[in-house]
């Protein structure tokens, strides 16, 4: 075969590019090598999506040489030197105004019941039996979900012993975290533990939306929101956008807290949200070195409310200071043994057996 190499360059030089020019003026071919009926070379490209946009050169290439006297075989190899270029990572942003809705409270896909966990003031342990509750019905063979929804001041980061931020593959979608057989979400995942969110209404509104719509929450018996204290926008958001099975209210003993969490059971009324319950935190305190009990907050008020408004009275929680070491460490109390865990766990299976859990 008598080819020389700028017979080849000259046939491979009639072939254009996609963008302009040819294999031979942009400098793509590599290792040529002519003998024996055979033509072999390289077309090196800059990255793995431009040797793909020349599959059709390289087939042309091939169609060309073979129509050159005495080649029996061609072998095209096609390359990249350089590495794919990163597609840009997803951008999830949260918080913004709520898109509009129509046709009144909604349900949400794959949670079959929803429940708030509210309080008319803070202080009074509601997020602290937000958590220790969910870890108790998930231990009872419940698929629980939880959702810190105080956008302001989240606790649950902590309390549950998480502090990874979640992935969203595809800037919209939010996969949820777990710990202690509880999927779980927080504002506080998006944000630096000491970095505050200062925003107005429509964006606490906007934020509470995506955490409950974008999540990727799976399949839930139960999905349970610890509201932030007070009757504000998320609970007036919560309650008249998304179906509620009811709501949760917290309080300890005192004459001050119950004046508020009066103030929280008619916010409830008003938005036509059930209440399933009362519950007493920080009911009792026995003394570990003598064993004596004492009522700090006083006792028994909640429940004497409840009996006064004809509402169920779920239990009472004891003050007791491995709550508080449970929840600073990231392990609910309510995950390990002991007369506290065995008070959540009675009132986790009091809510299964009423059916709302």
């Amino acid at each position: 075969m008598n080819l020389s190499r700028e017979d080849v360059l000259a046939a491979l030089a009639r072939i254009a590019l996609p963008g302009g020019g040819d294999p031979v003026s942009r400098d793509l071919i590599r290792a040529l090598r002519i003998e024996s009926g055979l033509i072999s070379f390289v077309i090196e490209t800059a990255t793995p999506e431009e040797a793909r946009a020349y599959a059709p050169v390289q087939v042309q290439a091939e169609a060309a040489l073979r129509a050159l006297p005495g080649v029996e075989k061609v072998q095209i190899v096609m390359t990249a030197h350089g590495p794919s270029a990163k597609a840009p990572a997803p951008s999830l942003k949260i918080g913004g105004h709520p898109t509009p809705q129509q046709g009144g409270p909604k349900k949400v896909s794959g949670i079959d019941r929803i429940i708030a966990i509210g309080s008319g003031k803070g202080g009074v342990g509601k997020s602290t039996v937000s958590s220790n509750l969910a870890v108790a019905l998930a231990r009872q063979g419940r698929r629980v979900g939880l959702l810190d929804a105080d956008i302001y001041g989240p606790s649950q980061p902590r309390m549950m012993g998480v502090n990874k931020r979640p992935a969203s593959p595809d800037g919209k979608t939010i996969i949820p975290l777990q710990a202690h057989g509880v999927t779980l979400m927080s504002m506080g995942f998006m944000l630096k533990e000491d970095e505050a969110v200062i925003w107005r209404g429509p964006m606490l509104m906007g934020a509470l939306q995506q955490l409950i719509e974008q999540v990727a929450w799976g399949e839930l018996d139960i999905l349970l929101i610890d509201l932030p204290p007070g009757t504000g926008d998320i609970q007036l958001t919560l309650c008249q956008r998304f179906q509620m099975t009811g709501a949760i209210v917290v309080s300890t003993p005192q004459d001050v807290a119950l004046l508020d969490a009066r103030k929280a059971l008619d916010m409830f009324q008003k938005l036509k949200t059930p209440v399933l319950g009362l519950v007493e935190n920080m009911s009792t305190y026995i003394c570990p070195n003598c064993g004596h009990e004492a009522h700090i907050f006083g006792h028994g008020g909640v429940a004497t409310e409840a009996r006064r408004l004809d509402l169920p009275f779920l239990g009472e929680l004891p003050l007791d200071l491995s709550v508080r070491l449970a929840g600073d460490a990231g392990t609910p109390v309510a995950a390990g043994e002991g007369p506290v865990a065995e008070a959540y766990a009675r009132l986790a299976r009091r809510l299964i057996d009423g059916g709302v859990a």
